[in-house]
């Protein structure tokens, strides 16, 4: 068992994380700004903390005797606050918190990035190296959200430049994460349910048409906590789901929602997803458990095969 520290816990993903951690059999603590009466935090420690004061994170996370961090909290939606703001706020927390860590003698920290970071939807126009998306693809932020979540993983290279092999760190990039309530119709982060989402493709479109189920991401931090004193240190990984939220495929659609792409699209294979998560399968034996076809009950569909690893040259010819 893993005592392990989630800031951002009484969030959306954060409450699914928990209560998959939990349920894996480990000891968590969630931090967050006030205590949540949520559900999936019932039986699991809470403490209610200002993560922005830095001296405070740090005693606090050194309280909990924690064996691990998972820092979650940040200004989650693009735009939905002042640019500064979310700017100030999400590089304030990474730096807090994760400096924290440091402090405390957590020897096990990962961190949530996001595939923003990568700039699609740039007003200007975005048209990627290649398809599908992965670790390699180049970092273009385009707004404040992306450009705090890329500094997360810069904020995690700066570390481990300090403390070198005495400290694992880990960045993860989850995908548009769907909490279980939502499959059973709850709104969306954007406001709209799933089937919306599928019912019109504009509405999934901004994220290229991406999703991972929140008990995905869940076993996901699992197994890399698990895996860190293995791996490199400091890597990034993708967590996606195998399949797009799409109904139509993906060479067709991706090119009508962004110009440029139509030769770089072709290599997508029906509804499999634009962005890989080749590098979780191999180097954590990771894949997602959960696609919204089975969730929805529309298994009469053909499934999508998990996204071409881009280490395969033949598949990008």
């Amino acid at each position: 068992m893993t005592r392990i520290a989630v800031t951002g816990g009484a969030g959306r993903l954060g409450r699914s994380l928990v209560a998959g951690l939990a349920a894996s059999g480990h000891d968590l603590v969630s931090l967050d700004r006030a205590l949540s009466d949520a559900p999936e935090l019932a039986d699991v420690e809470q403490i209610a903390i200002d993560l922005s004061d830095a001296d405070a994170t740090a005693q606090v996370l050194a309280e909990t005797r924690a064996d691990a961090l998972i820092h979650l909290a940040a200004i989650a939606v693009p735009f939905s606050a002042p640019e500064d703001v979310i700017m100030r706020t999400n590089a304030g927390l990474a730096v807090s918190v994760l400096g924290g860590a440091v402090k405390a003698g957590i020897r096990r920290v990962v961190a949530a990035s996001s595939p923003t970071v990568i700039g699609y939807g740039a007003p200007t126009g975005w048209v990627p190296e290649r398809f599908p998306l992965d670790e390699d693809t180049p970092a273009r932020p385009w707004n404040a959200y992306a450009l705090s979540k890329l500094l997360i993983e810069q904020t995690i290279a700066m570390l481990a430049r300090q403390t070198g092999d005495a400290t694992r760190f880990a960045a993860f990039r989850p995908c548009y994460v769907i909490a279980p309530e939502e499959w059973a119709g709850a709104l969306t982060q954007q406001g709209h349910t799933v089937r919306e989402r599928l019912d019109d493709p504009a509405l999934s479109a901004p994220a290229i048409f991406n999703y991972v189920d929140a008990r995905d991401v869940a076993r996901f931090a699992d197994t890399l906590l698990q895996a860190l004193p293995e791996i490199p240190n400091g890597e990034t990984f993708f967590v996606a789901a195998d399949d797009a939220l799409a109904r139509e495929p993906l060479a067709d659609l991706v090119p009508r929602f962004y110009p440029g792409t139509e030769r770089l699209a072709a290599v997508l294979t029906g509804t499999t997803s634009a962005f890989s998560n080749a590098k979780a399968r191999r180097e954590l034996g990771w894949r997602p458990a959960h696609s919204w076809r089975s969730e929805l009950g529309e298994t009469t569909a053909t499934a999508a095969s998990p996204a071409p690893d881009p280490a395969r040259k033949d598949v990008l010819a």
